[in-house]
């Protein structure tokens, strides 16, 4: 089944697949994230290689009990025909209540049913302070109106 929108992407479709991308994962639901992407997905996070739906789902599920509070931001970074590259950051804490931002890219490449079929993350971890937090919306999705990475100067 089709996953709109679909490639080739404008910066406004583009702009688009990022903030439901962005969306789905702050639902924290593994299941519902992995349909995005193709049955064959590949994935290569940090230093970890995921093929795909049932691994995808798998990974998320561990990476979610062991990152908790998790809020996530991403920004388009460039788009062409059926790629897009993010960047984002995204805050969490662990177990014992330290408090970490992660910052990262993310190279993306769409099958033609709009169903990613390629997720290639670098991500880098910092430990922040629970003052220091700047994503402080419910748990969800990010709220309209709140402010960018961009606007947040990360």
């Amino acid at each position: 089944m089709p996953r709109p929108p679909l490639p080739p992407f404008t910066n406004e479709t583009a702009i688009q697949k990022v903030r439901l991308a962005e969306n789905a994962w702050n639902s924290r639901d593994p299941e519902a994230v992995a349909q995005a992407y193709s049955p064959d997905s590949r994935w290569r996070n940090r230093d970890t290689f995921i093929i795909g739906r049932d691994a995808i789902i798998g990974f998320l599920a561990q990476k979610w009990a062991r990152e908790l509070g998790y809020r996530l931001i991403k920004e388009l970074w460039a788009y062409q025909d059926n790629r897009i590259a993010v960047r984002f950051a995204y805050e969490w804490h662990d177990h014992q209540g330290q408090w970490f931002r992660a910052y990262g890219n993310e190279n993306w490449a769409f099958q033609p049913d709009g169903l990613m079929a390629a997720r290639h993350a670098s991500i880098n971890d910092l430990r922040i302070d629970s003052a220091e937090r700047l994503f402080h919306w419910p748990q969800g999705p990010r709220p309209d109106g709140h402010p960018t990475l961009s606007d947040l100067g990360l």
